[in-house]
């Protein structure tokens, strides 16, 4: 049985060791709003006045260190921007804010960055092409790959 294709992902809750630097991340360079506060423990943000697309807490992890790699667990937390123009932007916030870029990569059917926040997460920030647009197979079936950026160009159009 399928699931019903109405059904998304409402938010992503992140354990973070200092809330206040999180916020300067998510907040300060990538442009969320705070939604709601609850002390030096969580905050609640988002886009465009939604609820919130992410939590944010300390209860489990204030003053913690990163999550060790080669674990299980969160291999990222993906924000998909509504077109190439508003990718181009963050990025420039990105890098603006001396964040470095663990890669960016072409795969066809998006345009993706990716990131760490201060606490290690992983994040991607991207875009979907339009459908229209989107690479398919011999048999007519979508298709992805992999293929480098052209990050200039991608900043020329913030």
């Amino acid at each position: 049985m399928a699931i019903d294709p109405r059904v998304d992902i409402g938010h992503v809750h992140l354990k973070v060791s200092d809330l206040d630097r999180a916020l300067g991340f998510y907040v300060g360079v990538l442009g969320f709003d705070v939604f709601s506060r609850h002390g030096d423990e969580a905050a609640f943000i988002s886009a465009g006045g939604y609820h919130h697309h992410i939590g944010l807490n300390t209860w489990e992890s204030r003053g913690a260190g990163p999550p060790p790699r080669n674990t299980t667990g969160l291999y990222h937390t993906a924000i998909r921007y509504p077109d190439r123009k508003a990718l181009a932007d963050a990025l420039r916030r990105v890098l603006e804010a001396g964040i470095r870029l663990d890669g960016a990569s072409d795969h066809g059917v998006s345009i993706a960055l990716y990131l760490r926040d201060p606490d290690e997460n992983g994040v991607e920030l991207y875009y979907d092409r339009p459908q229209d647009e989107w690479p398919h197979d011999a048999e007519g079936k979508p298709t992805m790959f992999t293929k480098p950026v052209d990050l200039d160009a991608l900043l020329a159009e913030a």
